[in-house]
């Protein structure tokens, strides 16, 4: 539903030639990813409920390793292959030897330090674990230049049906592999048959090939704007993953599996309406040129639709969060809840955040992009080692704190580049948020009294669903009646 609709809302003052690029792109990266939630969400709930606590751990203390490594392997030169106006089979195959000699340093490096990560953490059953998990990143580094290929050239039908297909096979096999008391042993085999299907998958669909001929020279015109995205990912994964290290570092295995556990079901939400907004924002950027007064009017319709989105989803999950994770992966989990219930609350902006910094990237200023994550990371970090006597909670309620408030920061960038100003940006994304806090305040009031945990989470979600769509209907809000008039329209074909 939502691809479609996405393209509806944004594309609606555009032109039909734009129309007609994107619509099939839409549709599949749209499908894609709600089939592949969808698979998260019942191999998830499987493996939680057939796992521990301390399993989950156990793997969420090599995360961070893991992808720091695979954006060190991969060097944003997707990216750069993407931005290259002209390009010739020698960039692709520049971007194929590099990766595949940076997978396999990072593998020989990282396995020699497997000792001293499991020592960093008091854990030696992480040493033979880390080093079997790290093979994941050196095998996806054979697909990196086909994935990009794939990537340029729009084929989003066949990196679906890959990565779909991908996420089916290792699911299946992490089950089959939990079932049979595999522990922790099964994730990280989960891992490396994930990437290793999609790698093949990925020759398989792509038509491009490497040859034997070692020219780094293209290496050298991608380095300025590819490095500056590979020094983005590396402190965007440490702000994302910088709590399990914490965690795993001074407090517990299982308090690591709960916040990741709870950080899982958080992405799988803002993921979603982020990915629906990433798939078309930095290219819809790009086509509408520099005319300012048609791009505030662009940015500012993606603004609203993402908020109307973002805000009841999200703060939505953060209301049912204890009666959702016992249902689905029982009881044990119960602690990961109530983190939950924070995380889904900066959730909620994370969005709102990817949109801001697309339209950044999408005007060249990957510098800007660059110094901004760099210095929320270095802030988070530093935040959550000065904070790690103090308990779970409060290190939970800064971290999120901070990466709501550094909307602003995103914000006076984007004020330079297309002049929106400030009380503009807060009038499209505010209303949403306080209708939405409003609905579930309301409901939280109403369904106060239901004891059985299947009609008390049932009747939160009914009543805070009429409750924030009587709300904008009452409010008069554009956004809300496009999308149901498209809606009826949709029907009404069917």
């Amino acid at each position: 539903m939502y691809p479609d609709f996405l393209w509806y809302l944004l594309f609606i003052m555009s032109g039909q030639s734009l129309k007609e690029k994107t619509a099939k792109s839409l549709l599949w990266g749209g499908l894609s990813n709600s089939i592949q939630q969808l698979l998260n969400l019942f191999f998830g709930i499987f493996l939680a409920r057939t796992l521990s606590r301390a399993d989950y751990g156990m793997v969420g203390m090599l995360s961070i390793f893991s992808l720091i490594a695979s954006s060190l392997q991969e060097s944003g030169f997707t990216a750069a292959l993407t931005n290259k106006k002209e390009i010739r089979h020698e960039d692709y195959n520049a971007v194929f030897w590099f990766s595949v000699g940076m997978g396999t340093t990072l593998y020989i490096v990282l396995s020699c330090c497997a000792p001293l990560i499991a020592a960093f953490y008091n854990t030696p059953e992480l040493t033979s674990l880390a080093r079997y998990s790290f093979l994941g990143f050196f095998i996806s580094s054979l697909g990196v230049a086909q994935s990009a290929y794939m990537f340029r050239n729009l084929l989003v039908k066949q990196r679906s049906i890959a990565m779909m297909s991908a996420l089916a096979i290792s699911g299946t096999v992490g089950v089959l592999l939990a079932i049979n008391g595999f522990s922790y042993w099964g994730i990280a085999t989960q891992n490396i048959v994930y990437v290793s299907v999609l790698t093949i998958l990925y020759w398989f669909y792509s038509p491009w090939r490497p040859s034997f001929h070692f020219d780094f020279r293209p290496i050298k015109s991608m380095l300025s704007f590819s490095s500056r995205l590979l020094i983005t990912n590396i402190f965007g994964h440490i702000n994302y993953n910088i709590l399990s290290v914490v965690l795993g570092k001074y407090y517990s295995g299982q308090a690591v599996g709960d916040f990741n556990q709870a950080n899982k079901w958080n992405y799988m939400g803002h993921s979603f309406i982020s990915s629906m907004v990433g798939s078309v924002a930095q290219p819809m950027f790009n086509q509408v040129g520099s005319d300012q007064t048609r791009q505030q009017r662009v940015f500012r319709k993606m603004l609203r639709f993402t908020a109307f989105i973002a805000f009841p989803s999200m703060l939505g999950l953060s209301f049912i969060a204890p009666e959702l994770i016992t249902i689905t992966i029982t009881a044990k989990w119960l602690p990961s809840a109530h983190i939950l219930q924070i995380l889904a609350i900066g959730g909620a902006f994370i969005p709102i955040t990817a949109l801001y910094s697309n339209l950044i990237i999408s005007k060249g200023k990957s510098n800007i992009f660059m110094w901004n994550t760099i210095t929320l990371g270095i802030l988070q970090l530093i935040a959550m080692l000065i904070l790690s006597p103090y308990g779970l909670k409060n290190m939970l309620t800064v971290y999120v704190a901070i990466n709501i408030g550094w909307l602003f920061v995103w914000h006076y960038f984007v004020f330079r580049e297309i002049k929106l100003s400030l009380w503009a940006a807060l009038k499209d994304v505010v209303p949403y948020a306080g209708i939405a806090l409003l609905a579930i305040a309301a409901a939280y009031f109403i369904t106060g009294h239901i004891t059985d945990i299947y009609l008390l989470i049932l009747t939160k979600i009914t009543v805070t669903a009429i409750l924030y769509g009587g709300l904008m209907w009452i409010c008069g809000s554009e956004t809300f009646k496009e999308s149901l008039s498209y809606l009826l329209k949709k029907t009404r074909k069917k």
